[in-house]
């Protein structure tokens, strides 16, 4: 019970944090990408943009491990309007697909028109869409094409306009919860405390976000508003407060206390601010999570001996046994579809993370490049996930595709990063 206390608390606290950006290392791609070539957009202001919008595209694709990119310096003509498009010298490049555009100042800060066409059949995907933005919305311009584009060519909703929360440490006792887009830009500071932060959770509506704070000198459950940055504190009870997950209605949080002696698995009534208790064992019960119906918790408890993922209903408890392959699996996460879990899975003495297969039980591991990894979050769509890991002697987030096909990593400049959570999709 103790040895699963000191992970479940030192996990996040063994490493020495700095503040950093976030950069970007693709160590894996599909084996047969498609081939696309984003085109340097048109710009019919006076000066130069900020932002160069369709390099963000191309890198936002080539990221995903689907599509492969066609460097500008190689491209034979740089057109903008599709009466300028020469099919044949894309297809002299290998390129299956082009994304063209145009960008010209608005009343409101930018318009672009762009145009996708699948270079083999000569047809046009995408014809003339127009995007406005705000002066300084460059970068949500570059990320809402690459979503289009994505989904036009996969079938798959892009999450290339998502952002994500994580922790970092600026000294031995500073600490910060960071906000940032999902390749890492637009770092924004959420949160400075000299204690401890932990298991950042979103909302189901991406406004506020929950999180553990070691402020008042014992670990409290706070939610923050993003938009305000008001914050609440929503448990103090002595012990442990810990693990928030909010419910995928939004309107309860799953979470862990041990205010009756042990550590279990609480609900939060947001509304009505009422407690209601789902588990009652003398092992350790933490991490909740929820099913995607909302009916049923996921959590990991060591009440059969060693760390294991569990289920139990939301109003009534009972807890099943999920994960039966390893000695050691935690840290659940429910994808989108609810057909399987992602969860941190010990092989020997290394912690990778893995999905199982609800229905079959089927476990396969996903990171088999790292070590040391935890702390798993899936993309909105389902398609990936990131998670915290160790490299170079140093805490850094990575991204792995659930059938574990593409990878990158986002190191950081200058020091260590965990505890990452990947938004729901944002409007």
């Amino acid at each position: 019970m103790k040895s699963l206390k000191a992970l479940l608390l030192g996990t996040i606290l063994f490493s020495s944090f700095a503040h950093a950006e976030l950069t970007i290392r693709i160590s894996k791609g599909v084996d047969n990408p498609t081939v696309i070539s984003v085109v340097p957009f048109n710009y019919t202001g006076g000066q130069s943009l900020p932002e160069d919008v369709a390099n963000i595209i191309s890198n936002d694709l080539r990221r995903s491990g689907q599509f492969s990119t066609i460097d500008p310096s190689n491209m034979l003509s740089f057109p903008s309007l599709p009466e300028d498009v020469v099919f044949r010298d894309w297809r002299l490049l290998g390129t299956e697909y082009l994304v063209i555009g145009d960008i010209s100042p608005s009343a409101q800060g930018y318009q672009l028109v762009f145009s996708l066409y699948d270079v083999v059949s000569q047809k046009n995907i995408i014809f003339n869409k127009p995007i406005v933005v705000a002066a300084d919305g460059l970068r949500d311009m570059a990320h809402y094409v690459s979503d289009a584009v994505y989904e036009a060519i996969t079938g798959i909703r892009g999450a290339f306009s998502t952002d994500i929360i994580y922790v970092e440490q600026r000294s031995n006792t500073q600490y910060q919860l960071i906000r940032a887009d999902m390749d890492g830009a637009r770092i924004q500071v959420l949160l400075k405390s000299s204690e401890p932060i932990l298991s950042p959770s979103w909302s189901p509506d991406g406004k506020s976000v929950v999180y553990v704070s070691f402020e008042t000198g014992r670990p409290a459950i706070f939610v923050q508003n993003l938009l305000t940055g008001q914050r609440e504190q929503l448990t103090n009870f002595k012990g442990l407060n810990s693990a928030p997950s909010w419910s995928p209605d939004g309107k309860k949080l799953a979470l862990v206390l041990s205010k009756d002696g042990n550590p279990e698995i609480y609900t939060l009534n947001l509304a009505t601010r009422k407690f209601k208790r789902i588990t009652s064992h003398f092992g350790i019960d933490t991490e909740p999570t929820w099913t995607t119906d909302g009916k049923s918790i996921v959590f990991t408890s060591n009440r059969g001996g060693k760390p294991q993922i569990y289920i139990a209903s939301a109003t009534e408890g009972y807890p099943q046994r999920l994960t039966f392959e390893g000695v050691y699996n935690a840290k659940a996460q429910v994808t989108p579809d609810g057909k399987s879990i992602v969860m941190v899975h010990q092989r020997g003495d290394v912690f990778h993370i893995a999905t199982q297969n609800l229905e079959t039980g089927t476990v396969k591991v996903l990171t088999t490049e790292t070590s040391l990894d935890e702390s798993p979050s899936i993309a909105p769509n389902g398609a990936s996930l990131i998670y915290a890991t160790r490299s170079g002697g140093k805490g850094i987030l990575a991204s792995v595709s659930l059938d574990a096909g593409t990878r990158f990593s986002l190191p950081s400049t200058s020091g260590d990063v965990r505890e990452p959570a990947w938004s729901p999709f944002l409007k």
